[in-house]
């Protein structure tokens, strides 16, 4: 369970700043599938329903409700012709922030930076109507953070992430098996890590796929970690289980480090794209408003 500390003003201004709401205002989430939402919404539908705005038409069948012919039509042609209307509805967005010691890191941390990036899109899902839910990995599978709809649920959405702390040292598959089973819909869910785990993070994000969910996964690294700036001799901690380590950093030591890390960041790449999810490393120097407005625009998160 997520550390509760009293919010302030400032980490709220901090989350979103007039700035950058001015061009969140302008987007939408989209997804490439199709899910039944439970309430009205302000996005149209690939499917017919009933609305103010017209569609198409089509022919009357048996069971048709009656009130949808076009009795113009059917005088002129002789023929009963129902009136196609645009459906909207609303749309589920998840976002799962992990919250473990290892993304307190980092100027800003990691942590940080996730919350400003689930701000952002859970703005702008507020903002259009969806149904917005912001949970953290660390929470047991009876936990269901609350659902949050329409604009007057946004300082709602920033005091929730305002109280997310690190700590919450849960195994990444534990964690996302429990979202799932506690959110058993349909929906977008967008997973913010930096998939350190010992345990590994393929088990996780198959729990995803099971679930039928259009699955988006950031990969949040800090600008320290993609070029670590150390020399000399050293002790690592890990800061998750105490694990410690003596090591010499030397040039040819770094140049393993990077072999290493840009393994691991292609590997978690050709994972996701092979099961259908969309991968993206991030850095946590990129501007939230580029990463949103730019790249998770070319991926086909937002338009």
């Amino acid at each position: 369970m997520s550390t509760v500390a009293a919010p302030s003003p400032k980490a709220k201004a901090e989350i979103l700043t007039p700035e950058l709401l001015a061009q969140l205002e302008r987007l939408e989430l989209v997804t490439r599938k199709i899910f039944r939402g439970r309430m009205k919404g302000e996005r149209r539908s690939k499917r017919k329903g009933q609305s103010v705005e017209f569609a198409d038409f089509r022919n009357y069948v048996a069971g048709d409700d009656l009130r949808l012919l076009d009795w113009n039509l059917y005088a002129r042609l002789d023929k009963l012709i129902i009136k196609l209307f645009m459906e909207e509805e609303d749309l589920h967005f998840y976002t799962l922030i992990d919250a473990s010691m290892s993304m307190d890191f980092g100027t800003p941390t990691k942590l940080e930076y996730a919350k400003q990036l689930a701000a952002a899109l859970g703005f702008i899902g507020l903002v259009r109507g969806d149904r917005v839910r912001i949970e953290s990995i660390g929470q047991p599978a009876s936990y269901r953070g609350p659902v949050l709809r329409g604009r007057s649920n946004v300082w709602r959405m920033i005091k929730q992430l305002d109280e997310m702390a690190p700590g919450e040292n849960m195994p990444l598959t534990t964690g996302v098996k429990n979202f799932c089973i506690r959110n058993p819909g349909k929906g977008i869910v967008l997973l913010i890590s930096d998939l350190m785990d010992k345990q590994g993070y393929e088990a996780a994000l198959r729990y995803f796929v099971s679930n039928e969910m259009d699955c988006y996964v950031i990969h949040l690294l800090s600008q320290e970690e993609l070029q670590p700036d150390v020399k000399g001799d050293l002790k690592l901690v890990d800061c998750e289980d105490a694990d410690e380590a003596e090591v010499t950093i030397s040039a040819p030591l770094l140049a393993r480090y990077q072999q290493t890390l840009a393994a691991f960041t292609r590997g978690a790449q050709e994972f996701c794209t092979r099961r259908g999810i969309h991968y993206m490393l991030a850095n946590n120097q990129l501007p939230v408003a580029d990463l949103v407005g730019q790249h998770l625009r070319r991926r086909g998160l937002v338009r």
